[in-house]
């Protein structure tokens, strides 16, 4: 049923870039704070090493995974196989937050696909890569993307989405640093 991976081979990584919805889940240190769990879709994940995923992560209204690598590092990215055999990956690991405007992000990000909303990129080293049956995973068809992020980051441009990362992205809402004073994209 189960199998612990020692990297993630070929097979599996066509698998992971295949699947166009993965979930990310961290949390801040301590028994306070909020869980968080964030559904990421659009652009897959991409696989850089046998090792090391990544993303690019878009400007949005909150900022917990950022906040909470920063603070800790600690994340699980998780995909479902929502056609085809059932199946569920499970990615622990320790993520790091690598700013707009910081150096290695231009390197990072020509490895993703484009968007102009991109604010970092978040890569997972891999500690334990594990998959499950899936069985209690529904069959789903997927309709297509939706375009409102996009619509958004343009309408806004580089200026506009530097202002809104500075007011609606500096802190987590546990008031965890999030986003480090605003870049243009």
């Amino acid at each position: 049923m189960g199998r612990i991976y020692t990297s993630i081979d070929d097979g599996l990584a066509e698998w992971i870039g295949a699947q166009p919805v993965f979930f990310v889940a961290t949390a801040p240190t301590g028994a306070d704070g909020h869980v968080n769990v964030s559904p990421r879709g659009g652009d897959p994940l991409a696989v850089l090493d046998e090792r090391t995923v990544a993303w690019l992560d878009l400007t949005g209204s909150g900022v917990e995974t950022i906040a909470h690598l920063r603070q800790n590092g600690r994340i699980c990215v998780m995909l479902c196989s929502f056609s085809g055999p059932p199946r569920i990956v499970r990615l622990h690991g320790r993520g790091e937050v690598v700013e707009l405007g910081t150096s290695g992000y231009a390197e990072l990000a020509a490895q993703l696909p484009p968007h102009p909303g991109g604010r970092a990129v978040i890569t997972v080293a891999c500690e334990r890569i594990a998959d499950s049956c899936g069985f209690g995973v529904p069959v789903m068809e997927l309709a297509g993307p939706r375009t409102q992020l996009t619509g958004f980051a343009t309408r806004k441009g580089p200026e506009g989405l530097a202002a809104y990362r500075a007011s609606r992205n500096a802190t987590s809402i546990d008031g965890l640093p999030g986003l480090d004073p605003p870049t243009a994209s």
